[in-house]
């Protein structure tokens, strides 16, 4: 699909360059600066360890977009258990770890655009190909994000999120 134009923007009345279809977190919920220093927690573009006792792993929410051909993408975080991340970690280079069963976790991004908060939400994490994100499926419940999931959003709503969250960053 050709570059989409801009948009003009409810918030603030200006035209923004394109229409943005994913976003992501950089760091899980749990995660603080001050964690940077301590010798046992890390935090990597893919995995996160807060004290040796809590794990994340970075996965995809991804949305159909019901009237474009194109998808809708959250980057977050989920908590797994030890013998999860344990069993990632032995697979992570693996050609067709993708064939793993999902592994049980808890949703540890907080996307403002949603009520309640989006933490703590139960999840499956699907292992995809070696060099691709997990997909994350929600429970089938009926929060606004795990309908959206299952439902789909429209374009008008892709931009509705655009507008609150390209002014939420600045």
């Amino acid at each position: 699909m050709a570059d989409e134009p801009g948009f003009l923007c409810g918030h603030c009345g200006q035209r923004h360059p394109g229409l943005p279809y994913s976003y992501g977190s950089d760091a899980p919920v749990h995660w603080s600066p001050d964690l940077a220093s301590d010798p046992t927690s890390q935090l990597t573009d893919e995995q996160c360890v807060v004290k040796r006792q809590h794990f994340f792993v970075r996965g995809r929410i991804v949305i159909p977009v019901v009237d474009s051909d194109r998808e809708f993408d959250w980057g977050v975080w989920v908590s797994v258990s030890r013998p999860t991340i344990k069993r990632m970690n032995e697979v992570w280079m693996t050609p067709g770890r993708e064939s793993e069963p999902p592994y049980f976790g808890w949703l540890s991004t907080a996307l403002p655009v949603y009520e309640p908060s989006t933490v703590n939400l139960k999840t499956h994490v699907h292992t995809q190909p070696v060099g691709q994100r997990p997909l994350v499926e929600l429970e089938p419940t009926g929060h606004p994000l795990a309908v959206e999931q299952r439902n789909g959003i429209t374009v008008a709503r892709v931009q509705e999120i655009a507008e609150r969250l390209l002014h939420v960053q600045r």
